[in-house]
């Protein structure tokens, strides 16, 4: 006898919208997800309040190739956040 239900569809996988996202096994990025994530909890899970630190988190990732290079307005970020060099 199966286990399958007659008329029950089956489950179809399908691949993340922008690819992989590699793991960071050398801890190339390490320092500023850390950063990132202690701004988190300072502020209490409020992500406008570290654009800053995921900016350079995104940036560590695509500069060591743990991520496709992407123009930061398709990230989320305003041409404001791209003129701030902070």
């Amino acid at each position: 006898m199966s286990s399958m239900t007659f008329g029950q569809k089956s489950f179809q996988p399908t691949p993340p919208d922008k690819g992989s996202f590699p793991l960071d096994h050398e801890g190339l990025c390490k320092k500023s997800m850390i950063s990132y994530m202690k701004c988190l909890f300072i502020n209490k899970n409020d992500n406008s309040a570290c654009r800053k630190e995921a900016k350079e988190y995104l940036s560590c990732r695509m500069d060591n190739n743990l991520m496709a290079k992407e123009e930061w307005t398709k990230l989320g970020f305003t041409s404001e956040d791209v003129s701030n060099k902070q």
